[in-house]
């Protein structure tokens, strides 16, 4: 790790940034962006992400074992741009990204189950101009953790604003990537400083293990269904 990197953290733990604010007790997965546009290395918005879309096929079982929400976004426009305002002038190469082709589809890696929403967004942030938030509430999430693309543009933006509608906000290290691995580390560290815990990929299985293990919210969704499941049926219309 770069020299600058502890010297800086250390400047800011003096100051008070820095600290951890932690999991909550229902998590909820935000894929950010795996979608071919972004995914295949021959796009012009591509990257290779192939380890952080592994990385991300083991959190969705995890998440996917413990009946936790998982949720995918994806960036698509009208083919005469009218939704895309201007940031497709800033970034000319949005213009790949329309509605319904095969760019916009979210990677068949990590292929979104019935009941998984992929929420279709225009600009970086996950929840700017979508339902995300109310979703969420809705489900009573109070985590939210964060993979996908790219570290320095959606996925930065998410984490912020995640962090700006309340929840508790977690970057998985080695599920996010970027085009360059200078903006990449920058803002990992700019983000672990303020808006999110970064965090390794082991630790957030651990969380997910201990939510059924631990008798956490998982754990009780099954227990009263369970309980649910094995009362006596009534023995008449009036019981």
């Amino acid at each position: 790790m770069n020299d600058w990197h502890e010297s800086t953290r250390a400047d800011y733990a003096s100051k008070g940034l820095g600290s951890r604010s932690g999991y909550g007790v229902k998590p909820a997965l935000l894929i950010v962006d795996f979608c071919n546009g972004f995914t295949d290395p021959a796009s012009p918005l591509g990257g290779d992400f192939d380890q952080q879309v592994a990385v991300t096929a083991r959190l969705l079982t995890g998440f996917r074992d413990g009946q936790l929400p998982v949720v995918f976004t994806t960036v698509a426009y009208e083919p005469d741009f009218r939704d895309a305002g201007v940031f497709i002038k800033k970034v000319p190469s949005l213009s790949i990204l329309v509605l319904g082709s095969h760019l916009v589809e979210i990677d068949d890696r990590i292929p979104p189950l019935k009941g998984e929403p992929v929420i279709v967004k225009k600009y970086a942030s996950a929840f700017f101009g979508t339902d995300l938030d109310t979703y969420f509430k809705g489900l009573e999430v109070d985590t939210v953790v964060i993979t996908g693309c790219t570290t320095s543009g959606c996925v930065r933006a998410s984490a912020v604003d995640s962090l700006q509608h309340g929840f508790h906000t977690v970057v998985v290290r080695e599920g996010v990537g970027d085009r360059a691995e200078g903006p990449h580390e920058a803002n990992l560290f700019d983000m672990d400083a303020k808006y999110c815990d970064v965090e390794l990929e082991h630790n957030v299985l651990s969380y997910l293990s201990s939510l059924v293990e631990e008798g956490g919210v998982a754990s009780k969704a099954d227990n009263q269904f369970r309980q649910w499941w094995q009362q006596p049926p009534p023995t008449s219309v009036g019981s």
